[in-house]
């Protein structure tokens, strides 16, 4: 008999877990703009330390070793050697340059 209770009890958890991850996506799913907005526009003619800190996704202060782990997951995503951009690369490289102190790399696009 309590086997019973406790498996009832257990379906009946998982439903309502079910229930409120169902809700969540939902709501997620039609949340408004601002939740979902990614940056709208290309890249700058002149890269800017800004500009690099959005391409890797960190603040324009981050450390040297923040900047050369979030370079190298970016280009293991994006190499044109498995299947990326070879200008996305191009601006990956400039934006850890850029954040590094580097000398700044011109476009050849």
């Amino acid at each position: 008999m309590t086997s019973a209770v406790v498996a009832g009890v257990a379906v009946g958890a998982a439903a309502y877990a079910g229930k409120a991850a169902i809700e969540l996506f939902t709501k997620f799913r039609n949340a408004p703009p601002r939740l979902r907005q990614f940056y709208k526009g290309g890249f700058l003619p002149e890269m800017t330390k800004r500009e690099a800190s959005q391409i890797l996704g960190m603040r324009e202060s981050a450390g040297e070793d923040r900047v050369r782990e979030a370079h190298l997951r970016i280009m293991k995503a994006n190499h044109p050697d498995l299947g990326g951009s070879s200008y996305i690369a191009e601006k990956v490289n400039e934006a850890k340059d850029m954040l590094l102190g580097k000398r700044s790399r011109t476009s050849h696009f």
